[in-house]
């Protein structure tokens, strides 16, 4: 039988073979992804006629196939170039990187060797340094195509026991999906229809956008079907990508009653951000100062052996992991992301533009599917992973604090900012573009604190490293400036407003789109999945799904009897009527608590609106018991907050629509009731607002809609969706505001309700 082969990337060969010694990020080479493109293009555009770039090459040793593509190649001259930009001082580098380096770069020439049956090769570092754009620091090495094979081979002998265990996994993993049972007797209704549409857009290779209703086990109606489409298309690997960490749970509990408790034949990894995962948050990343990252690489391997036999690999199970072999949590899964079936995080993995699972099926050229739970939710995410904010008061303190060295740059930067908002009377302006003049400051000043920083990390002040971090993210989302994004300036309030005074320079993304519509061709399919997904033309239009989607509607199993929704339309909640409102809100909360006694959520568009609210209702009905959400709630007092929701219990939870209770908590049967929404749950009117409805009009024809109706209507729909959770549970619904009666709001809402006992109009 003829011996299966493995192919790996060049990168993740040297990077799995060659890596020794400390974790080490005190030198980071941190150019923008164009600015290492424009790097390139100016090294590439210095050569002589003969020199080509982006070369790809293809090698083999044994059964192990070696690809990537070579920076340079000059076949005339046999000289093979590796080509790294950088910031900063080159003689900082740590020498474990220049080894990685001259590995990458050596396999690069043996393989070109082997192409054009070559004797030898001259192979060259060239270290570009993006911030003096004519600086190059090239390093060359006369080679024999005899060494660079011997050099090439050691590696891959190295790397090929790995491979061969991959082989064997892939081929067990396989066979247990092709056997894998659905964990149930049967579908719940609308599960099926779910997963048939999962499993024929995986077939097909298609993106999906698929609307179904709460109660139906959608994660487990999006995870088997992709799960038994893996082996028949050769799937590799399977993200699912959550906005919160509940549903990180839900979909480790659903892998968990579709795999079992035996030996596990996926490995399931779970991301956690870094500030979380550290176990040493005071220490800095290298070997001098965190016993985590010396020895790192050395002692990398044992851990990864012993995680890929663990098989379900959360937060707590890979920190132990990485503990027993006294290496860093975090980095270790980031490690664990290449060889893991199912990876499990948060949207900015695969989004962000940085996005480390996106970035390694480039690299690898992975063939993977994508699960995006609670996908109305990723609108929002993905404008805030593309937009970046400066604001003149960290500056401020930034200039008090920083060293000398420093000082000539940031002057520079508060000179070119006083002239942007210099004579500027409105609170609130926006520009068509930024300034050369700021681009340039900003610029200078990254490329000195990035220097600063690589000099002594430990004793950076945390202003300092905090500028550092927004600088670098406003200068990358400057690069892609267009039409899809917003440069604004807003002014503090009066009398600080004008020169010298406070402000906040903003590159706001508008239209999310251009920025993922890669990420979704990148994948072989894609589901996004919510029970919120109306009106789909939206989320199509801003989330740049690609041409040719499918969509499909999963008609809820409820029954409209068990949930009366009621309009009431003789209360207006408009900001110009609050007063008026709050009377009328408390007798309509005590009415039917009187009908119906037990847990209710009573909503309202703000924290202002819902305390005086919640003091109108106490101080008319004090015999009714009431707790209240309040700002920036720890994890244990959200959790004591749902708490008050006992089975059988009574009272009323004051919440904020939009807020951590009114989406993604599932209070079942009585412990959840009735809710009662006093909002139309519309953004608020402001000058951001209005502007992102303006820039919404011109490409979308649709301004008012896409930026107040459609997200306001959504944000309803899912806390109303918080009383029905199972086919027993029954409850009420109070929609207080007259608008809810209008066709256009009524056509959002979903299907199977019945209002004051009329069908909701459908358009």
């Amino acid at each position: 039988m003829t011996r299966k082969t493995y192919t790996v990337a060049v990168r993740v060969l040297c990077a799995f073979a060659a890596k020794c010694g400390d974790l080490d990020l005190r030198f980071t080479p941190s150019p923008t992804a164009q600015q290492g493109i424009a790097g390139h293009g100016v090294v590439a555009a210095s050569r002589g006629a003969d020199y080509r770039s982006e070369v790809a090459v293809t090698g083999r040793h044994e059964h192990l196939i070696v690809r990537g593509r070579a920076d340079g190649f000059d076949l005339r001259a046999q000289r093979v170039e590796e080509i790294k930009t950088f910031r900063g001082a080159i003689d900082r580098m740590p020498s474990n990187h220049r080894a990685l380096h001259w590995a990458q770069a050596k396999v690069y020439a043996w393989l070109l060797c082997d192409q054009h049956a070559l004797p030898e090769m001259t192979v060259s570092l060239v270290y570009f340094d993006v911030g003096r754009q004519s600086e190059e620091s090239p390093i060359s090495e006369h080679c024999s195509a005899v060494d660079l094979k011997q050099f090439f081979e050691r590696l891959c002998n190295r790397f090929i026991e790995w491979a061969d265990r991959e082989l064997e996994h892939r081929e067990r993993r396989d066979t247990a999906l092709v056997a894998l049972k659905f964990p149930h007797p049967s579908f719940r209704e609308g599960q099926r229809e779910l997963a048939e549409a999962v499993y024929r857009s995986a077939r097909r290779g298609a993106c999906l956008l698929a609307q179904a209703p709460t109660g139906i086990g959608k994660t487990v109606g999006t995870l088997f079907p992709l799960l038994k489409a893996m082996p028949v298309e050769a799937i590799d690997k399977v993200f699912f990508v959550t906005a919160k960490g509940t549903g990180r749970q839900l979909a480790f509990e659903a892998l968990h009653r579709l795999c079992g408790t035996g030996p596990a034949p996926l490995r399931v990894l779970e991301l956690t951000a870094r500030d979380k995962a550290c176990e040493h948050p005071d220490r800095a990343c290298h070997g001098e100062s965190c016993p985590l990252a010396r020895g790192f690489y050395d002692r990398l391997p044992a851990a990864r052996l012993a995680a890929a036999e663990t098989g379900r690999l959360d937060r707590e199970a890979v920190r132990r992991v990485a503990l027993d072999h006294e290496i860093c949590p975090y980095y270790l899964a980031q490690e664990l992301a290449q060889w893991c079936d199912i990876v499990i995080g948060d949207y900015n993995h695969w989004f962000d533009g940085h996005a480390m699972l996106h970035a390694l099926t480039e690299a690898n050229g992975w063939r993977v599917g994508v699960l995006v739970d609670e996908a109305h939710n990723l609108v929002d995410r993905a404008r805030a992973m593309y937009s970046a904010e400066l604001r003149s008061d960290t500056l401020q303190a930034l200039r008090i604090i920083a060293p000398a060295s420093m000082k000539k740059s940031l002057d520079r930067l508060h000179r070119a900012w006083l002239r942007l908002v210099d004579g500027q009377d409105d609170a609130y302006i926006v520009h068509d573009v930024c300034p050369k003049p700021f681009t340039a400051a900003m610029e200078e000043v990254v490329a000195t604190l990035g220097e600063l920083l690589a000099e002594d990390p430990t004793r950076v002040d945390p202003v300092l490293l905090r500028f550092h971090f927004d600088a670098l993210q406003f200068a990358r989302v400057l690069e892609s400036f267009d039409r899809h994004s917003l440069f604004d300036v807003t002014l503090a309030a009066v009398p600080t407003r004008g020169r010298g005074g406070a402000s906040t320079l903003c590159v706001r993304n508008v239209v999310p789109a251009t920025f993922l519509k890669p990420r979704f061709e990148a994948a072989h399919t894609t589901t996004l999945f919510s029970a919120t997904l109306t009106p789909e033309v939206f989320y199509a239009d801003t989330l740049g799904l690609p041409t040719g989607y499918r969509a499909v509607d999963v008609p809820a199993p409820f029954r409209a009897e068990q949930l009366a929704v009621r309009v009431v339309r003789s209360v207006s909640t408009r900001f110009r009527d609050r007063d008026d409102s709050l009377a009328p809100i408390a007798r309509i909360i005590a009415t039917q608590y009187g009908v119906r006694a037990g847990n209710y959520l009573a909503f309202f568009s703000s924290f202002d609106y819902l305390r005086r609210a919640l003091e109108v209702f106490t101080d008319r009905y004090p015999a009714i018991p009431v707790w209240t959400q309040q700002s920036r709630m720890t994890d244990g007092e959200r959790e004591a907050f749902l708490a008050c929701f006992e089975v059988d219990g009574c009272g009323i939870g004051f919440a904020v629509l939009g807020g951590a209770f009114a989406e993604g908590i599932d209070l079942v049967g009585s412990r959840l009731v009735g809710a009662f929404i006093a909002t139309l749950g519309l953004p608020q009117v402001n000058p951001v607002n209005e502007e992102l409805r303006r820039r919404m009009d011109l490409v979308f024809g649709a301004g008012y809609d896409y930026t107040y109706l459609f997200p306001g209507i959504r944000k309803v729909t899912q806390a109303a969706g918080r009383v029905i959770r199972t086919l027993s549970d029954t409850g009420s619904v109070h929609l207080i505001d007259d608008r809810f009666a209008r066709p256009e709001v009524a056509r959002l809402l979903p299907r199977w309700w019945r209002i004051d006992g009329a069908a909701a109009s459908v358009s």
